[in-house]
């Protein structure tokens, strides 16, 4: 699925999609909500109990779908389940960019950082940021036929 260039002059407003874990990150996302934080609405969070579950062919299929972006929030050092989770999750996030190359994709479409359950302003900040880099990189497609 591809979709139509932003209109000129205006930028292109890409599809995010944002793994979240439900102790640590959501409820920071969930602030940014509630305090009617502006963030773009082509935001999808779906969320996990810890970051090192995300399957890195997870990455590569929502671009394939048409995502234009991934965004993992991760706990750092703060998971409740694994003491190693920010070891794993930087882990999954090198083989989901080595996938994303073989398959065709810019590995600055995938992109983590660690959101603690009060950082509302900080994710509002990174989807902002993202979004921009992402509008520079225009919609998700292979970058070789």
């Amino acid at each position: 699925m591809t979709e139509a260039a932003a209109p000129e002059g205006q930028p292109y407003d890409p599809r995010i999609l944002v793994f979240s874990t439900n102790n640590i990150s959501d409820p920071g996302i969930d602030l940014a909500g509630s305090s009617h934080m502006h963030y773009s609405p082509r935001v999808m969070v779906i969320n996990l109990p810890c970051t090192s579950a995300v399957k890195p062919g997870w990455i590569v299929y929502a671009m394939e779908q048409g995502f234009d972006g991934v965004f993992i929030a991760a706990d750092g050092e703060e998971c409740a389940y694994l003491p190693d989770c920010a070891q794993r999750t930087s882990g999954i996030m090198q083989t989901a960019q080595d996938l994303l190359v073989e398959k065709g994709f810019e590995p600055q479409r995938v992109r983590m950082a660690a959101i603690c359950s009060v950082c509302a302003e900080p994710f509002t900040k990174y989807m902002h940021e993202y979004a921009t880099a992402l509008s520079g990189l225009g919609p998700s497609r292979k970058a070789t036929s």
